[in-house]
């Protein structure tokens, strides 16, 4: 029963979905737990990309076009972000403000903290999603079964990638950081629960997509993961809570990205 207490806890820490009254007792909190919990991040990733994926779904069979592509895929966006209230999306923004405003590590973990948006923030938010929309598009162009299977897959993929930032790098964002409790290293076990939740999804991609892009975007991603975190130790010396969110949208448009590449002929 620990597995589904680490679930919802980790469910009621990314998404909205309340987890309270005698649930929420029953599930309890610590820190250890919240840790233990970091293995159904991408168990996460499968509520969230299914309210996408329902979402991008109905829209598709409803908008037709082009324009109702565009549309079904902002639409699906706005799911998502409501569901997990931007938590990931401020997290990409923040990282860019800090890293984007300033050289000096000391200075760069300040302006992270600071819940003000500033110009690098909004610049990498508008080419963020603005990308993700058109991606989501063009791939719903292609084949739209094939793209709803790809967006639900990447919501799970991308939430498998921070798990390795954490692995990797020290916690450098202070007492007060909401991913404090993450600051130890990920243990083996959560790994192994997280690598089950993302299996069925590769599988998904694999049955719904060419070889050749499931392949390329499993490089993308691994090759994301590995600059993430040789850039966050280069700028850093560590990772902050927004750097998981960021991990995770750079992680998302990488799988897209793969996968709305079409050979040429």
């Amino acid at each position: 029963m620990n597995g589904v207490r680490h679930f919802l806890l980790a469910l009621q820490f990314f998404t909205r979905i309340p987890v309270t009254g005698a649930l929420a007792a029953w599930v309890g909190f610590s820190p250890a737990m919240l840790r233990e919990s970091a293995g159904h991040f991408p168990g996460v990733g499968w509520v969230i990309g299914a309210l996408g994926a329902v979402v991008f779904g109905l829209a598709l069979y409803l908008l037709p076009g082009e324009a109702g592509a565009m549309a079904a895929a902002l639409l699906c966006m706005v799911a998502t972000v409501w569901l997990t209230g931007a938590f990931h999306e401020d997290g990409l923004a923040d990282v860019a403000d800090g890293l984007g405003g300033s050289r000096d590590r000391e200075r760069a973990l300040e302006i992270m903290k600071d819940s003000r948006i500033g110009a690098f923030g909004a610049i990498a938010l508008v080419l963020a999603l603005g990308l993700k929309a058109a991606l989501l598009a063009t791939l719903a162009g292609q084949d739209e079964v094939a793209a709803v299977a790809a967006l639900l897959a990447a919501h799970v993929l991308s939430r498998l990638a921070p798990l390795f930032v954490i692995r990797s790098l020290p916690y450098v964002g202070g007492n007060g950081g909401k991913a404090k409790p993450l600051a130890d290293a990920i243990s083996t076990g959560s790994m192994v629960t997280a690598s089950a939740w993302s299996l069925p999804a590769m599988a998904l991609l694999w049955a719904t997509q060419p070889l050749a892009n499931v392949l390329a975007a499993g490089v993308l991603l691994v090759a994301a993961v590995a600059w993430l975190i040789h850039y966050f130790r280069q700028r850093l010396d560590g990772f902050t809570g927004d750097c998981l969110g960021a991990t995770q949208q750079v992680c998302e448009l990488a799988i897209y990205l793969a996968l709305a590449v079409q050979p040429s002929q």
